[in-house]
């Protein structure tokens, strides 16, 4: 016999919660499919009990209230002794939590799209006088052709009453500062977490990260957000603003309303449009990891290495690198020979594999460029953008230094077996790091 919800007849278990299960079920008298949200109640925990009623009855009556495309539709509701169901539509789809991962994001257009339909459905809510207060990648789901829906209005604020039901919701990374100090709310708030929620996507982290939830409360309220374009280079520089704006401290710089936001956005949508994005980032990660120098990478390190640098195709006779300068660019050639040379005099020649400029990027306070680096021929450079590995993870940062000292440790013993075959009387110089010729085949 088939189990039923009501007069809902239930296929299979779609997710549960803390406090409910999802259901994918039939609707009987329409024939079509449905996602029924199932909360039980306790009879041991009283209050609990009170509250999760408040919070059904507030879901159903906002969820019936607002008739958006972007926002999944509640059709029926029902309250029993013992348990409650809410019959909303079933989104045939993923939750974009599924896409936060730094080696599952995806493209950068896609992105945009997705977030700017959501600011859409966010200023249709406010005008209807209600702001969510939980927006996070869990709580938004992403059909098959990119259309996002928001669902979990449970948690919402009902700007035309005196609700103060519940206090203290939300997911402490997305929320807003002024959330966070319990200050009263408006649609704002919703903004300024579809700004993190946007961060994310584009870089793979989140703009605050802190080992504690004392010292990521801190962040949030006092600290600057790092540049998204550092995080990842290969976005308009027209991103930076946009985001600063959704994530400012001071409600009154901040977007008024989702409709402000989504205009922003459509600026820099036509800058990323890019079909074969998600083919050419597969195509990067298998010439990374068949690369040498990437041997001891994790895949999800080589991810978010494609997220902080460039794929520069440089011509011959190309200065990549200058003595004298002060930068802390550096790289490996991924195809083609260089020529690293010190005031006019080669030093040595480097192939596909090899790191450049990691000396400079390694120092921790003279960034002065000791030698020039040259191309002998066209050649596929990967030039990492420092400053984003400096905000990057953990990981990948004690990864390169620990492979770019033991690069440098490597080259300068070959430099001093080169100097000492010389002899004494033949010793030139302080002892480079690059006296050892390679030559190529």
């Amino acid at each position: 016999m088939t189990e039923k919800i009501g007069k809902y007849e239930v296929i299979r278990t779609l997710g549960k919660g803390a406090t409910a299960v999802v259901y994918l079920a039939r609707d009987p008298d329409t024939n079509r499919e449905v996602a029924v949200k199932l909360i039980r109640f306790s009879g041991e925990n009283a209050a609990m009990s009170r509250r999760l009623r408040k919070l059904f009855q507030t879901e159903d009556s906002i969820g019936r209230r607002l008739d958006h495309p972007n926002i999944v539709k509640v059709y029926d509701a029902a309250i029993e002794d013992d348990r409650a169901y809410l019959v909303m539509e079933y989104v045939d789809g993923t939750a974009l939590e599924q896409y936060c991962a730094i080696n599952r994001l995806l493209p950068m257009h896609r992105v945009i799209g997705i977030v700017f339909k959501c600011c859409l459905a966010l200023d249709h809510a406010f005008r209807q006088g209600v702001v969510h207060r939980d927006i996070k990648p869990a709580n938004i789901l992403i059909d098959a052709e990119d259309n996002p829906k928001i669902t979990d209005f449970g948690l919402a604020l009902n700007l035309n009453k005196d609700s103060t039901f519940v206090m203290g919701v939300g997911s402490p990374a997305y929320m807003s500062p002024e959330q966070i100090k319990n200050y009263p709310l408006n649609q704002k708030t919703d903004l300024y977490s579809l700004g993190v929620l946007l961060f994310q996507l584009l870089t793979g982290r989140l703009p605050f990260r802190a080992s504690s939830q004392a010292a990521l409360v801190y962040k949030i309220v006092n600290m600057e957000i790092p540049s998204v374009c550092a995080l990842n280079p290969n976005l308009p520089a027209g991103l930076d603003p946009i985001i600063k704006k959704a994530l400012e401290k001071d409600l009154y710089s901040r977007y008024r309303n989702g409709a402000e936001f989504a205009k922003d956005l459509s600026t820099v949508r036509y800058q990323m449009f890019d079909e074969n994005a998600a083919a050419q980032d597969t195509s990067h990660f298998e010439r990374l990891r068949a690369l040498e120098f990437f041997r001891g990478f994790e895949d999800i390190e080589l991810w978010e290495i494609l997220r902080i640098s460039v794929w520069r195709e440089v011509a011959d006779k190309v200065m990549l690198i200058r003595e004298g300068d002060k930068n802390r660019v550096f790289g490996i050639i991924v195809k083609g020979f260089v020529e690293v040379s010190m005031e006019g005099k080669s030093l040595c020649r480097l192939g596909s594999g090899e790191v450049v400029g990691e000396m400079a990027f390694l120092h921790p306070t003279d960034s002065t460029r000791s030698c020039s680096v040259v191309t002998l021929e066209p050649t596929l450079f990967l030039e990492i953008n420092s400053a984003a590995l400096d905000l990057g993870s953990d990981e990948l940062r004690e990864r390169f230094n620990k492979v770019l000292t033991a690069t440098a440790l490597s080259r300068l013993r070959a430099a001093n077996k080169a100097l000492a075959k010389l002899g004494p009387p033949a010793v030139r110089g302080s002892g480079g790091m690059c006296d050892l010729e390679l030559a190529p085949p």
